[in-house]
């Protein structure tokens, strides 16, 4: 059974992740359409996700959940190393290959941005991208975020060497956006 629906929007719900979402997470994650974008280099079997799920998922810095269109998942997206003090937090997602185009994840960083400022009180949140990865850049924009900057030669992905590109977001330019 899913779980409850936390945030919902026209075309995504963004619901709690659950013990049964584990296959379809790890099936996805193991994509390199997926992996590669997110900057892992390794395969996850179905104990490590169990393990990111217990240790993560589970754990109180960061809320995580998936995006489902429809009541089929589609992906996941999360505030992570959230700073209730400092008041910021970091932005991640991904969205199955299947699935990329339809404006799932533009949705999904959309309402959870929303809460992020509305519910949570932030100030900033931060989001970061790989050199190669246009479409997220292009998501973070339309959404509000700009660039702040590039950290060279951050990770070691499919081979080669990629800059990291720092994208920020501040709650009065959220909310001074137009609709």
């Amino acid at each position: 059974m899913p779980g409850p629906a936390f945030l919902s929007g026209d075309d995504v719900t963004l619901r709690t992740i659950e013990t049964e979402d584990l296959e379809f997470l790890q099936r996805e994650v193991n994509d390199p359409k997926i992996w590669r974008p997110i900057g892992r280099s390794t395969p996850l079997n179905a104990e490590q996700e169990r393990e990111f799920f217990e240790d993560i998922v589970c754990d109180d810095d960061g809320i995580h959940l998936l995006v489902a269109a429809d009541s089929e998942p589609v992906g996941t997206i999360g505030l992570n190393s959230i700073n209730r003090e400092a008041r910021r937090a970091e932005l991640g997602y991904w969205i199955a290959t299947e699935h990329h185009g339809r404006g799932y994840g533009t949705e999904a960083a959309k309402l959870l941005v929303e809460h992020g400022f509305d519910q949570l009180g932030l100030h900033r949140i931060s989001a970061r991208v790989f050199e190669f990865n246009d479409a997220s850049k292009r998501l973070l924009e339309s959404v509000g975020f700009t660039e702040e900057g590039v950290h060279r030669d951050t990770e070691f992905i499919d081979g080669e060497f990629q800059d990291t590109h720092w994208y920020g977001l501040l709650e009065d330019e959220w909310r001074l956006r137009e609709p």
